[in-house]
């Protein structure tokens, strides 16, 4: 595990922290850890199923919906328009 030193921070920041961490009963280097956790690390890897799932959820589609999409594929593609 990797050790980071921060030097300059202005005291009206450390005493935030400090009155941070008591809030949540950890140690000043605690809060911190849990500051740049919650700041750099996404909370989970977003996953396609899951957002397609959410997706049709938010859109209330149904499973009549859903078929006529798997369905409309059947259909022969457009014809281009001719230019004269």
């Amino acid at each position: 595990m990797a050790v980071l030193t921060v030097r300059g921070v202005p005291d009206e920041v450390h005493r935030a922290l400090r009155a941070r961490a008591a809030e949540h009963g950890r140690s000043a280097e605690a809060e911190v850890r849990a500051i740049l956790a919650a700041a750099l690390v996404p909370p989970r890897r977003l996953l396609l199923g899951d957002a397609l799932l959410e997706l049709g959820r938010d859109l209330d589609l149904s499973d009549a919906d859903v078929d006529a999409l798997e369905h409309g594929g059947d259909r022969p593609p457009a014809e281009p328009l001719a230019m004269p």
